[in-house]
């Protein structure tokens, strides 16, 4: 059952169940060059302070196809995965690590200071089996985020929504529907990047940790302007929508007539989605947390690390509406069921007839903030090359110089993709504007996380005031982890 989405049936239950294996680390480099504050390097003490949420990662059961499967999961003590808060609160959290495993969550969407991001040794240590973490500090503005592992665990489910909720909101008569993608393999997240790498030991960049296997990967990829585009590094086993595939769908319960604002995570590793609602049409009114001018439609792209919100007004008439997440230029899709009372649910296939939309720049190209930076002149220019070899599996980026910044300084990044297949680009810590996509300069989006088709550019810009040596890399786990990571980092 997922916690988030009201009035909820169908559900199966999960049982919690242990299994040691290696862990894995990801960290960036440079990390010592902040203070860290001794509280947080050291195991909390028995008994949670008033007011602390106590955030549990765990092993558990679900079912795919009929099979069992072990995954991680990050829930509280009631059971419910992942986390809800309000703007303007604290985040008062004890993560603790009930599994066998060292690991390390992020936060993702929003801007902890440098110590409480998660990432290994930047600047602290995975959190050990059997160890806690606490963290505090503001959560900020309202908004969809969310949390996964920085490891290879992140492919094996250790993931889950973040919503901070804007007070406002509670008068709106609207419902609220919570959804997390995300792709699915029983084979282990090792074996699946020995068969992207030709079963070679292949470093995790920054981390200098190890990583090998036996396993099979499979890319497939469509002719691009007369070059090989590579869409897919991975066929996976399922897609999952709340942990469950159209065989055995989440279905929601909804009021006919109703409005419902539909928050949908890509918490994928490794596919993009086009996100179908079929015969419903939308708005657009938020990405990657921030509000964008509504945007009406009844499909939008998400690549891998992006969220989207979506209101809907639904028609009176009782009848099911499935939501689809369509995978990019595939067939295979997952999703949940709208279902209002008393209404039919009708037998939805996990393929479609035709390949899902090839995701492009043309959405980003007409979003616009609601909230953009104030406009003034850059003091720090970057221009980076994202660069990769498909056949050896190496991936890259590539700055004209470092990214070292002052606080208080307007940073601009070009992001430039040599490469033939797309990148989700992340940057921790701090929220960043689209400025120009391919050097037409115009007053995007405001968001954490953005695509870089093949052959293509995008210009963002930052407002530094977040001190520290924060992540930024792709969100492709596995480009991340054979090399596609970089630091975006402050002068001591």
């Amino acid at each position: 059952m997922n916690p988030l989405n009201s009035e909820i049936s169908n559900s199966k239950p999960m049982e919690t169940i242990m299994k040691r294996r290696e862990f894995l680390k990801a960290a960036i480099a440079g990390a010592a060059a902040f203070a860290v504050p001794p509280t947080l390097l050291t195991a909390a003490v028995a008994g949670q302070p008033a007011g602390q949420t106590l955030l549990s990662i765990v092993r558990r059961t679900i079912e795919v196809h009929g099979k069992a499967a072990s995954v991680f999961g990050l829930q509280q003590a009631d059971g419910s995965q992942g986390l809800r808060l309000r703007a303007g609160d604290t985040f008062n959290v004890l993560l603790r690590n009930e599994t066998a495993e060292s690991t390390i969550i992020h936060w993702h969407g929003l801007t902890p200071p440098w110590q409480s991001d998660g990432v290994g040794e930047a600047p602290l240590p995975l959190i050990a089996a059997g160890a806690d973490r606490a963290f505090d500090f503001p959560v900020g503005k309202a908004g969809t985020h969310w949390m996964h592992a920085h490891t290879l665990q992140e492919q094996a489910l250790l993931a889950a929504p973040l919503i901070v909720a804007d007070p406002n909101d509670d008068k709106r008569d609207e419902q609220e529907i919570v959804i997390l993608l995300h792709d699915f393999s029983f084979s282990s997240p090792e074996e699946l990047l020995a068969g992207l790498t030709g079963g070679e030991a292949t470093p995790m960049q920054h981390g200098g940790m190890a990583m090998s296997g036996a396993g099979a990967g499979t890319m497939a990829g469509m002719n691009h302007g007369g070059m090989a585009m590579d869409l897919n590094d991975i066929e996976y086993d399922a897609y999952l929508a709340n942990d469950r595939t159209l065989d055995d769908p989440e279905i929601v319960s909804v009021e006919p007539g109703g409005r419902v604002r539909v928050r949908i995570i890509n918490g994928a590793t490794a596919t993009a989605f086009t996100v179908d609602f079929g015969e419903l049409e939308g708005e657009l009114i938020a990405v990657d947390g921030q509000d964008v001018e509504p945007v009406k439609g009844s499909r939008f792209p998400m690549t891998m690390g992006q969220r989207i919100d979506v209101r809907v007004q639904l028609p009176r008439e009782a009848r099911s509406f499935p939501i689809l997440a369509l995978r990019e230029g595939s067939k295979e899709r997952t999703g949940i069921i709208l279902r209002p009372a008393g209404a039919a649910v009708a037998k939805v296939s996990t393929a479609g007839d035709g390949d899902a939309p090839v995701l492009d720049l043309a959405l980003e190209a007409q979003l616009r903030a609601v909230a953009p930076l104030i406009s003034r002149q850059a003091e720090k220019t970057f221009d980076m090359a994202l660069t990769g070899d498909m056949a050896a599996y190496r991936w890259g980026l590539k700055t004209n110089e470092p990214i070292l910044v002052d606080v208080g300084d307007r940073v601009e990044v070009t992001l430039r993709n040599t490469s033939m297949m797309a990148h989700p680009m992340h940057l921790h810590g701090h929220h960043f504007q689209v400025v120009a996509i391919d050097g037409q300069r115009f007053a995007g989006a405001v968001r954490d996380t953005v695509l870089l088709p093949p052959n293509r550019s995008v210009t963002i810009a930052v407002d530094a005031d977040n001190p520290g040596q924060w992540a930024f890399h792709c969100h492709h786990l596995y480009h991340m982890a054979t090399g596609m990571m970089s630091t975006f980092a402050y002068r001591s």
